[in-house]
């Protein structure tokens, strides 16, 4: 059964599944802040992250590339890492909400001149940063202060939440450009030629990229960033949104842009500075992801070697 609303049309399950999270979302809004953000960040520790794998998933990457972490430390990430992750879901979907805290946050880490001297010339620039933290406090931030800073995103297959999330994102900051197909790229890149400001996070393994190192480990790392900046001659700036609390306060971290050199060596840069910023906190990487597949197989393997 197909189900229209509006311009979008979608399958029966896809309206449910949309109208549940959306309600769910939607009812956590109802609570003041603080309190939004400790109840869905409890909900995913302790109920989403056991039933969908999450918390083993934690336990698995930190043996990987951390073997030496006390045992006491693995068992509070497990909880720590899906809380902060719920607690980035509800701030996020807060929208509006948390641009007015975030817009406040301390700015540091010594790239805040290169920002103003490329929006004084009209020149784009790419944010690169990773799962860590709260990823939309630069755009909160920086949008507020003038910068035109627009949003790169993967397009959910449910229809239907995908443009509740669109318009949900918007209203932190404007455009928000699909990445799923050409269009896409042509979009960003008028973006950033015309002076914008846009962000990719780049610490997912991407299928027959080059294996750069990230934790001592290889880890499979797109180029693209780096390619963009090196051939529109493009500031590549890591970037990253540190909570301090769950009351709305936020650092904003802006390091200085990355020299241009070769692709892979300014993505080994990035992925050195990612390392960097979740050593310093670990609660707020998302330890949750496949980061390192090939290092994971080739475990694998080792195991089963007689």
């Amino acid at each position: 059964m197909i189900i229209k609303r509006g311009d979008t049309e979608g399958s029966l399950t896809d309206y449910l599944a949309y109208l549940a999270l959306r309600g769910l979302l939607e009812t956590a809004k109802l609570l003041p802040f603080s309190l939004r953000l400790k109840v869905i960040g409890s909900t995913t520790a302790h109920l989403i992250a056991p039933l969908a794998g999450y918390s083993k998933r934690v336990r698995e990457n930190l043996a990987l590339v951390m073997p030496d972490l006390p045992k006491s430390e693995v068992k509070r990430l497990m909880h720590s890492v899906p809380a902060n992750a719920g607690r980035t879901l509800a701030e996020v979907y807060s929208g509006a909400d948390f641009k007015s805290r975030a817009k406040t946050a301390k700015v540091s880490g010594g790239g805040l001149d290169a920002l103003e001297q490329a929006m004084a010339q009209g020149q784009g620039v790419i944010f690169a940063s990773g799962h860590f933290g709260n990823y939309d406090v630069p755009r909160a931030v920086l949008s507020e202060r003038g910068f035109k800073v627009g949003a790169l995103y993967k397009p959910f297959t449910n229809p239907f939440f995908d443009v509740y999330y669109r318009r949900t994102i918007g209203e932190i900051s404007q455009p928000i450009i699909p990445s799923k197909d050409r269009s896409g790229l042509v979009k960003m890149i008028r973006f950033l030629k015309s002076g914008g400001m846009i962000g990719m996070l780049v610490d997912v393994h991407t299928a027959r990229a080059p294996a750069l190192q990230f934790f001592g480990k290889r880890a499979a790392t797109a180029t693209s960033a780096a390619d963009l900046a090196l051939k529109h001659n493009l500031a590549l700036v890591p970037i990253y949104g540190i909570r301090l609390d769950d009351h709305g306060h936020y650092e904003l971290v802006i390091e200085p842009p990355i020299a241009h050199t070769t692709a892979p060596e300014m993505m080994q840069a990035v992925n050195d500075s990612i390392e960097r910023q979740a050593r310093a906190h670990m609660d707020q990487y998302f330890w949750i992801h496949r980061r390192w597949k090939a290092e994971t197989r080739q475990a694998r393997i080792d195991e089963t070697r007689p």
